[in-house]
């Protein structure tokens, strides 16, 4: 399967998360079925930023909506290939992978294996500061959030949820 063609074509935070669960699955055997994502403002400071985050023993992934936003200003086309690699990564968390070293090896070692070391998701996993610029605003060195309200993404996992018409 194509799933580099697949992330390029998706045209929602719910087809790339279920593209990763795919991966994951496929590469690991394993799976974490009722996960909820959203997205937030969770700012940044000092030309870095959390990209995403899950809260072990929950059921929750939140990715940072700034960088997303910053991705659609500098360079669109990288947008699904980073969103794959932040989800990617949060999604690794829930399913065990409680070290951040060993989470980070693993993206990699995933990457690498599913799309090649040439390609953007593959180079995210080994050297995100290359695209630092695209990531982040220039000349702010600190932003606060104004809020963090959380928008949940709709049609998330949607395989296990067959309850709901």
């Amino acid at each position: 399967m194509d799933y580099g063609k697949k992330i390029k074509k998706a045209k929602s935070i719910s087809e790339i998360f279920e593209i990763t669960k795919d991966i994951v699955r496929e590469y690991l055997g394993a799976e974490q079925a009722g996960l909820m994502v959203g997205i937030s403002d969770l700012g940044y400071r000092n030309n870095g930023f959390i990209g995403a985050f899950y809260l072990l023993n929950s059921n929750m992934i939140v990715i940072n909506k700034r960088p997303l936003g910053r991705l659609l200003q500098t360079n669109p086309a990288l947008y699904n290939y980073y969103l794959f690699h932040v989800i990617l990564h949060e999604y690794l968390h829930s399913v065990g992978s409680e070290d951040e070293d060993e989470t980070r090896q693993l993206v990699y070692e995933i990457s690498g294996h599913y799309f090649g070391e040439s390609h953007a998701i593959t180079q995210f996993a080994s050297k995100i500061e290359k695209f630092m610029p695209n990531l982040t605003y220039p000349g702010k060195e600190h932003v606060v959030p104004k809020d963090i309200n959380i928008e949940f993404v709709k049609g998330i996992d949607r395989k296990n949820i067959n309850y709901i018409n």
